[in-house]
């Protein structure tokens, strides 16, 4: 209830007046049934403005430490995560991460829309950075469509009116649905996960006209926080070079081998 009283009644409306968004695309969104929306990630306000914009309900997962805040500030954080519904997702890895996945797909098993940011984290520079195959682990696991959405200008900048931030003319591009399907039975292969994460990027790139570093972002924020520079190769696409990796074969419970 929290949640469509926050859209409906304060974030929707407010973006409209104020950052006059636009959103192209939206008859790719099923109107009804699990998706993941694979997304680029310029700035904390995509977060925002795509559960704003359209009909249906998005959930995100946020970081496991925003669910165990202290303090005043903390404590409100959680609440208010729980209260709309946002997942957990522990990316420390082993077990607790596998644990907290199964919590995510959760969102996809009650037929609703999961929002997820491939890259893991937000551009440093506006460009478009290599997917963690985790967004292919989850598709895969899940058997949903994957809908590819680019995201424009989200990036505050202050206003002439009392120097708030705003948006300025934010926009949401939606792609056609991605089906991965015909690669449930590829488990963990390591070829398969990174052909399906690249393939999900390069849809993104199409929508969005992002230049791609075939990097991870993490890696390039981490070096510029340490002093050093990463140089990061561009690429035409995800995945440039790299051949399509076969259907897996599944035999039948009536076939010899």
């Amino acid at each position: 209830m929290l949640y469509w009283l926050f859209k409906w009644f304060a974030v929707a409306p407010a973006l409209r007046l104020v950052c006059r968004p636009w959103v192209e695309g939206a008859e790719n969104l099923p109107d009804e049934g699990p998706a993941i929306l694979a997304s680029n990630h310029l700035s904390a306000g995509d977060t925002v403005l795509l559960p704003a914009m359209i009909g249906r309900r998005v959930t995100f997962p946020a970081k496991a430490e925003l669910f165990h805040g202290r303090g005043f500030r903390g404590r409100l954080t959680t609440l208010f995560l729980k209260s709309i519904g946002q997942k957990s997702m522990d990316r420390s890895g082993g077990r607790a991460s596998a644990t907290s996945m199964d919590g995510v797909l959760e969102v996809l098993e009650e037929g609703h829309l999961l929002g997820i940011y491939p890259e893991g984290t937000r551009s440093p520079d506006g460009r478009l950075y290599k997917g963690k195959t985790g967004t292919a682990r989850l598709v895969l696991r899940s058997g949903v469509p994957v809908i590819p959405v680019a995201m424009f200008a989200t990036q505050a900048v202050r206003s002439r009116f009392f120097g708030f931030p705003i948006m300025r003319r934010p926009g949401i591009r939606i792609g056609k649905p991605l089906d991965f399907t015909r690669y449930a039975s590829a488990g963990s292969d390591r070829d398969v996960l990174r052909w399906v994460t690249d393939e999900i990027m390069n849809a993104i790139m199409e929508l969005s006209g992002q230049e791609y570093v075939d990097a991870y972002a993490i890696s390039v924020k981490t070096a510029r926080a340490e002093g050093r520079e990463l140089v990061a190769a561009t690429a035409p696409r995800p995945g440039f070079g790299r051949p399509v990796p076969p259907v897996p074969v599944t035999l039948s419970s009536g076939s010899s081998r």
